[in-house]
């Protein structure tokens, strides 16, 4: 069975759309994110992927507030993402209701604090966000996808396989918010 998981970008709260996570392609919507997420549930949509975009780019979450708002007022399961970098932020997207945590500046700069995520909170709450620009060198962004890492996309799979992942999530940027679908053979590959 595939489940479909929408994502919600958040900036300063709001609902914000960019293209190929460029910042000044950004468009806000009126929509508050709440209303957003009631009619993805209302649609039959059990899991909702929350970006905080403030939180990826400053490195701490910013957006407490809405995953709170999400958590409290709907049946929906949350991935939390943006800017988890610490025990304490963590820590705290749990506390205010996310029942995943989607995680990847920190593992790259700090992968055996991520690593210790994986132990503590469970390799079923726990995801590796691996988001890349260019498909062909495989080259791991992060910092909301604002800078590149040395590091290939394969070989942070699989170090992180070894010491007890579960699931990844691995974006093609040069594809996000362009409509153009997925980049099949990338995906296929990574499988």
């Amino acid at each position: 069975m595939i489940q479909v998981i929408p994502s919600i970008a958040i900036r300063k709260g709001r609902v914000v759309k960019m293209r190929k996570g460029d910042p000044n392609s950004e468009k806000a919507y009126d929509e508050n994110p709440l209303d957003l997420a009631k009619r993805f549930e209302d649609h039959g949509i059990e899991v909702v992927h929350l970006v905080d975009l403030d939180g990826a780019e400053k490195g701490s979450p910013k957006n407490y507030h809405v995953l709170q708002q999400v958590a409290g007022y709907s049946e929906m399961k949350i991935d939390f993402t943006g800017g988890v970098s610490t025990d304490g932020d963590i820590g705290k997207a749990f506390e205010y209701g996310a029942d995943y945590v989607t995680a990847s500046s920190i593992a790259i700069t700090e992968p055996e604090t991520f690593s210790s995520w994986i132990i503590s909170y469970g390799r079923e709450k726990v995801t590796l966000g691996a988001d890349v620009t260019d498909i062909k060198s495989k080259i791991v962004a992060f910092r909301g996808w604002q800078k590149k890492s040395e590091m290939h996309l394969f070989d942070h799979l699989q170090y992180f396989y070894d010491r007890g992942l579960k699931y990844a999530k691995c974006t093609d940027i040069s594809r996000d918010g362009v409509l153009e679908g997925p980049a099949f053979d990338f995906y296929q590959e990574i499988l």
